[in-house]
């Protein structure tokens, strides 16, 4: 069912619709931890090490898509707050255009370019046929990635942020089973995760479309709503662009970071990439926090409510803050025990690496979580250039500590480049969120 999330008290809402984005982060997360986890268990070090390295790639490639659609989800989030349906079904209709095109085009380039992208990113020659076989099955399912990302994207627009998460967790169930009958079973190796992965991805595209279909009248489309329009289409793309390369510039950034580490070899690849996955389980509230005041700004910018807009934000930083903290106590005492979910407890280097980079890293946790609400809350008013520009911030940060770090050779360095990414991110958001807010209160604004 919808959520008016133009009524009631801003906390409760907001909680109650982080809850689930925050499971559901989680176990979409599980589809690549889940090959890490089964690969470095069953497979080895070297398996871990090429499925880790492919993080940031994925990030880039399914980021655009992610971003891409939740650009489409703000005009949506905003109609729906403003009552107008049939406007709300439009612009849906054309972002199936938008959406179609993108993965052919895509799908084909990403397959033909698989090699010499790896190549460039420092790729070990005796992981290459691994990671290439891996990348090449990821890239063939970017169809049901972006079904998925762009299907979930539109229940949480309208305030539904549950339904996604029960798809989501039984295809992280059934990525787990898959990933352990394909090499275990069948011994299909590293290719056999990736495998997994699209299988799954297609199981939860399915089942969010069927769910729409029959419990969401609202959201079936007429043959009049596909009626083309290049306006529609510019309002989309205005938005979407922005955001898909907000995702990709950042993603660009950590790919340099990912290039920088495969030189260190398999150790500090392994390392480096159980600590960045733990993270992202944990870190998950801040996105969660940042989609959902999305959907919460999208709506009140909609009913023309900013004094809700500014309320929710506000609430939300605190909440941020007090996550933080928690955070930081996790890592400083458990994160160490956490890698041994990925690789044996004998593996001390791998474990030593992984401690480096929490210690250098954990400490700016309260700036990476005001990026997801600074960043979200501009996209949900419609805002998409600054907060790209963000991401650009972001990966000019990474570049630089990474050419410092390459001087001195030396991987503590490097990992520094999450924590400085993360500082010089906040410096076009936040003073431009207070600009807005400003500017909003003396001339409250129209929908486009």
């Amino acid at each position: 069912m919808t959520n008016d999330m133009t009524k009631g008290s801003p906390l409760k809402l907001i909680i109650q619709f982080m809850i689930p984005m925050c499971l559901g982060n989680i176990f979409q997360q599980f589809y690549n931890i889940a090959d890490s986890i089964i690969a470095g268990q069953f497979l080895g070090v070297d398996a871990l090490a090429a499925i880790g390295s492919t993080g940031s790639l994925i990030f880039l490639v399914t980021g655009w898509l992610n971003g891409l659609t939740s650009g489409f989800s703000v005009w949506v989030a905003q109609w729906f707050g403003a009552g107008k349906i049939d406007r709300m079904r439009h612009f849906i209709a054309m972002s199936v255009y938008i959406c179609v095109g993108f993965v052919v085009v895509m799908t084909g380039g990403l397959l033909i370019a698989n090699e010499p992208i790896l190549r460039m990113m420092n790729a070990p020659e005796n992981l290459m046929a691994d990671i290439s076989g891996y990348m090449a099955i990821i890239y063939a399912g970017l169809a049901v990635t972006c079904a998925y990302n762009a299907l979930a994207a539109v229940l949480r627009a309208l305030g539904d942020s549950k339904s996604p998460l029960y798809f989501l967790i039984i295809s992280a169930i059934l990525n787990v089973v898959l990933d352990i009958v394909f090499i275990v079973v069948f011994h299909m190796g590293v290719e056999g995760c990736g495998y997994a992965t699209v299988i799954a991805q297609g199981i939860s595209a399915l089942l969010c479309l069927v769910y729409i279909i029959k419990k969401f009248p609202v959201l079936r489309l007429r043959k009049e709503d596909f009626r083309f329009s290049f306006l529609t289409i510019k309002k989309l793309l205005g938005l979407g662009i922005p955001m898909g390369l907000q995702f990709s510039i950042t993603a660009i950034g950590t790919i340099i970071v990912q290039g920088a580490i495969n030189v260190y070899g398999a150790v500090y690849m392994a390392g480096f990439s159980a600590a960045g996955k733990i993270q992202n389980i944990i870190c998950t509230v801040f996105v969660a926090f940042g989609a959902t005041i999305a959907t919460y700004v999208g709506q009140n910018r909609g009913a023309g409510k900013m004094d809700r807009v500014k309320q929710g934000v506000r609430l939300t930083q605190v909440m941020i803050l007090v996550c933080s903290v928690a955070l930081m106590f996790v890592i400083h005492f458990f994160g160490k025990y956490m890698i041994f979910i990925f690789i044996d407890a004998g593996e001390t280097e791998v474990l030593h690496a992984a401690e480096i980079y929490f210690d250098i890293v954990a400490w700016a946790y309260p700036f990476l979580g005001s990026i997801f609400l600074y960043r979200n809350a501009l996209q949900g008013m419609g805002y998409g250039f600054v907060p790209m520009m963000g991401g650009v911030f972001e990966l000019i940060a990474r570049a630089a500590i990474v050419f410092i770090a390459a001087a001195n050779a030396g991987f503590a360095e490097v990992c520094m480049s999450d924590p400085a990414a993360w500082i010089a991110a906040l410096i076009p958001l936040i003073p431009y969120y207070l600009w807005v807010m400003r500017k909003a209160e003396k001339q409250p604004g129209m929908l486009a």
